[in-house]
């Protein structure tokens, strides 16, 4: 299974994790406060794992002609999306908002491939259709049926927009490092809604909602948008959202493992859908000639095919490392995603 398969997987299980959390937190939070202490937990404890790794607070490597894709993930991923989910979970039921949360798959997709020409074949398409297919058999897995005139549903799918946008924005900044790009996400975001919150006279919460707040942000937001980030690298915007969409799945099974929902016919089925998506994907083959321009950028990266250049004499060029590098025109034939070195059209 190729690693950025891997990634993508795991940031669906914490995202949809973090979801049955979060839906218990609506109850003790106002929805605008809620949604900043999530992200600020990621960002903060982000950021701390990004100084103990690099000894100190270092320069992000970030160009500043990303910094714009960069700002606009922030807004609609981090300071609307959130505020909006929260908002549409206090009226909007457990299973209407499984099924509302697939138009991210949907959108972000329709987004990658109208706007920015991201190809796709028949078995993707296919492959997202089930997982969609699957996150509509959950909505229905509790027998709550799906009421799209409430307003509760049209937030949660005002959400899911912003973070169909977020996450075409954020491919722009992919290559760059993902615990930086995520920490300052969390901490942007964090700090807007939190601010915005307390200026609305939303309360500080005891130290325990606090603390469990924050542990949920981290996990579900925060390392679950560094392995997302990561996945993004390899898979490119349509596959990783795909793949993202098995968070609803993720997000019932750790419901009925805590909370001991019982189990239906429905439930197997949705999950039959999903891997019959999954499999799909996997065993995806794209491969033409195809060109590759000049391009400079900076990442970690070994010296295959794509990455035949020159150190000096501080480094021996072996093994995996990261500095800014030079790709030279190249055309060649081999199988590919729509990766960082390979978004040519088609």
């Amino acid at each position: 299974m190729d690693q950025s398969v891997i990634y993508v997987l795991g940031a669906a299980v914490l995202f949809g994790a973090s979801t049955p959390f979060a839906k218990l937190l609506t109850g003790d939070l106002p929805p605008v406060l809620l949604a900043g202490l999530l992200y600020l937990g990621s960002g903060l404890g982000l950021a701390l794992v990004r100084v103990v790794r690099d000894g100190g607070l270092k320069p992000s490597g970030i160009p500043l002609n990303e910094w714009p894709w960069l700002l606009g993930a922030v807004l609609f991923g981090g300071v609307v999306g959130p505020v909006a989910l929260m908002l549409g979970l206090r009226s909007t039921s457990g299973a209407t908002a499984s099924l509302l949360l697939n138009l991210e798959a949907v959108l972000t997709a329709v987004i990658a491939w109208w706007v920015f020409k991201e190809n796709a074949d028949r078995r993707i398409v296919g492959g997202m259709l089930a997982i969609v297919a699957g996150g509509i058999a959950l909505g229905w897995q509790t027998g709550s049926p799906w009421q799209p005139g409430g307003t509760g549903s049209w937030l949660v799918g005002l959400a899911c927009l912003c973070w169909a946008i977020d996450n075409n924005l954020t491919r722009k900044v992919s290559a760059s490092d993902a615990l930086f790009v995520a920490s300052i996400k969390g901490l942007i975001a964090g700090s807007v809604n939190t601010t915005l919150a307390i200026s609305m006279g939303a309360a500080w919460p005891s130290w325990a909602t606090l603390s469990a707040t924050m542990a949920v942000g981290l996990l579900g937001y925060g390392l679950s948008l560094v392995l997302f980030v990561l996945a993004l690298r390899g898979l490119g915007t349509a596959r990783t959202g795909a793949y993202f969409s098995t968070a609803p799945f993720m997000g019932v099974v750790v419901s009925l493992l805590v909370f001991s929902e019982p189990t239906s016919w429905v439930f197997w089925m949705a999950a039959a859908l999903m891997g019959l998506g999954v499999w799909l994907h996997l065993t995806e083959h794209h491969s033409h000639e195809h060109q590759h321009e000049a391009l400079e950028h900076e990442h970690e990266h070994e010296h295959d095919e794509h990455h035949q250049h020159a150190h000096g004499v501080e480094h021996c060029g072996s093994g995996k490392h990261s500095h800014r590098h030079t790709h030279l025109p190249l055309k060649h034939t081999h199988p590919h995603y729509p990766d960082i070195h390979h978004r040519h059209v088609h």
